[in-house]
């Protein structure tokens, strides 16, 4: 098929799938930053007995991870599994294929470089790499914890989602080890955003420069998300904590 055999049509794909991925992000970045609201209505922790769904005096995070357990969402999970592989495979693809179409590993070693071409653009694949290899780290702090014992029955379910906050952020090298890793997805979705439009066909010069300033914009929000709940568990844990 013409999508899946031409470059055109890979490109897409990646689009899509970027898409998706981009939406995730947002989503999750909102529950997660649910964490930090909690810490300023005193909800913080606070997580009911019971192993009900939406139990009333649940934190708001627990609430939104509660909503992360239902049944749609398990749906999506492997969905979700599928679109992150796709896009990588296919974000490794067409570097390579660029790679080779302008001479090598240093292709960008010519005077004629536009002068659109930002770092993050330039280094997509380094940034690709960086995000995925600390995604599996990430895994093993909340997912195999929460969403791994559920679905598989594969391990322990810790059913209060403040203390596994608590536990991955309390000590200050892993959070700034998560931090370096929020500002390389800031510079992947820096260029990706505006480049995932322009895929699909928004290349005119007027929107291009309204998208990049948007794509700068959208990746900022993004890293306050995840990075107010890392620095926020950490204090939570080395000072606040009963």
């Amino acid at each position: 098929m013409f999508i899946f055999n031409s470059s055109i049509g890979k490109k897409f794909i990646q689009a899509i799938s970027g898409a998706f991925l981009v939406l995730f992000l947002l989503l999750h970045g909102t529950i997660n930053f649910f964490s930090v609201i909690d810490s300023f209505t005193g909800k913080y922790g606070v997580v009911a007995a019971d192993e009900n769904l939406f139990s009333e005096g649940d934190g708001l995070f627990k609430l939104g991870c509660d909503f992360m357990s239902l049944s749609i969402i398990d749906i999506m999970v492997p969905i979700l599994a599928l679109g992150f592989i796709v896009h990588v495979i296919y974000g490794g693809w067409l570097t390579f294929q660029n790679m080779k179409a302008r001479g090598g590993i240093k292709r960008y070693e010519v005077s004629s470089k536009a002068a659109t071409d930002s770092w993050s653009a330039r280094n997509m694949l380094v940034l690709g790499i960086i995000v995925l290899g600390f995604i599996f780290f990430h895994l093993t702090h909340f997912w195999a914890k929460m969403q791994l014992p559920e679905l598989f029955g594969i391990g322990n379910f810790e059913n209060n989602p403040y203390l596994l906050l608590n536990v991955t952020f309390g000590s200050w090298w892993m959070v700034a080890l998560y931090l370096l890793w929020f500002v390389a997805i800031w510079f992947h979705l820096c260029h990706g955003f505006w480049s995932m439009f322009q895929t699909i066909g928004w290349s005119g010069q007027t929107w291009m420069k309204r998208l990049k300033v948007i794509g700068v914009i959208f990746a900022t929000l993004i890293f306050l998300l995840f990075a107010a709940t890392a620095v926020n568990a950490f204090v939570q844990a080395n000072f606040l904590a009963a």
